[in-house]
């Protein structure tokens, strides 16, 4: 009977470790190809969770491309999402050398990897640094993909995968490696024009001039809920250029009245950011906007509002950088 038992329970291991093995060889054998295979599939409906898109919307290659280039320091730096992208326009601050590495629906957590990057490489005087809170309560996950696909990727992309744990950035990023060791990264060019975007060297990128509808029925009823990892994120981004001794600006770049006015926390908001101690500035507080002239979204400014938000900003930066 004994040796039945043992017989039966020596199988029962068998089987489980075999099992362990197939798993290990699908791992590393199976899967990259099914992921390779996925990522040059034409049609991205039926791969998910896979998404890579070099030049994808916002002109991210060519933003990264560009800053490779960058040799000598520069005066200011902006960070953040589209609306800093779209928002901080380097043609008004011509006075100053300056660099724009907003991305699309950027997090901390993004933010994070980007100045881990490249930060010393820019070594800045100041930041500006756009604090939109829609997308401190963001997951991350869209802001991820873009990098990974748009940005040669190191230890640093690894770093952000795990902190969002998603099965699409996983997926993403083992493509993007693959891109790379083929060389087909480096082939890619980017078109300046796409559509109604023109990519402006330092950054940015200018929308052609259109003109926001307001929305008749938009209720106060909104609460902004930020989240915890990319708060954490923030504090550190926030700790390590204060120990580098960069000035930092905290910018809430100005969104349509309407759209401001639909959330009840916007003081809750103003007090996280100001308790940080640097200098914040809520522009939806101190610019004259008219949210049918001066914007082409409920939260986006077209190139009329950005102009008139960048004068403001010019005063601020004369003080911040003690030029004439």
């Amino acid at each position: 009977m004994k040796h039945h038992l043992f017989i039966f329970s020596f199988n029962k291991v068998r089987v489980f470790f075999k099992t362990i093995l197939l798993f290990f060889l699908f791992s590393v054998v199976v899967y990259p190809v099914y992921i390779l295979v996925s990522g040059k599939f034409p049609y991205k409906q039926f791969t998910p969770n896979l998404s890579y898109i070099v030049g994808s919307y916002g002109h991210m290659y060519s933003r990264t491309k560009e800053v490779k280039n960058i040799t000598s320091p520069i005066d200011i730096l902006f960070l953040g999402s589209s609306h800093a992208y779209r928002g901080f326009d380097p043609r008004n601050f011509s006075q100053y050398k300056t660099f724009n590495l907003g991305s699309s629906s950027q997090t901390p957590i993004q933010t994070k990897v980007l100045l881990n990057r490249y930060l010393d490489k820019l070594n800045p005087s100041l930041i500006v640094y756009e604090v939109y809170p829609g997308t401190i309560e963001g997951d991350g996950v869209e802001s991820a993909i873009d990098i990974v696909s748009n940005d040669v990727n190191d230890f640093e992309s690894i770093k952000m995968s795990f902190k969002l744990n998603s099965v699409k950035v996983y997926n993403t990023l083992l493509f993007a490696y693959f891109v790379e060791v083929f060389g087909t990264f480096e082939k890619f060019n980017e078109s300046i024009v796409k559509d109604d975007d023109t990519y402006i060297q330092g950054g940015y990128v200018e929308k052609k001039i259109k003109y926001y509808k307001k929305q008749t029925n938009l209720k106060r009823e909104n609460n902004w809920q930020l989240n915890q990892v990319c708060m954490n994120d923030f504090s550190d981004i926030i700790k390590s250029i204060k120990s580098k001794n960069i000035k930092l600006m905290l910018v809430y770049a100005p969104i349509s009245s309407q759209q401001y006015h639909s959330y009840k926390n916007n003081v809750f908001i103003d007090s996280v950011m100001n308790s940080y101690g640097v200098p914040y500035y809520n522009f939806n507080q101190q610019v004259l906007l008219d949210d049918s002239l001066d914007f082409y979204d409920p939260t986006h400014l077209n190139q009329k509002g950005v102009n008139k938000f960048n004068a403001k900003l010019n005063d601020l930066f004369m003080n911040a950088l003690h030029k004439k």
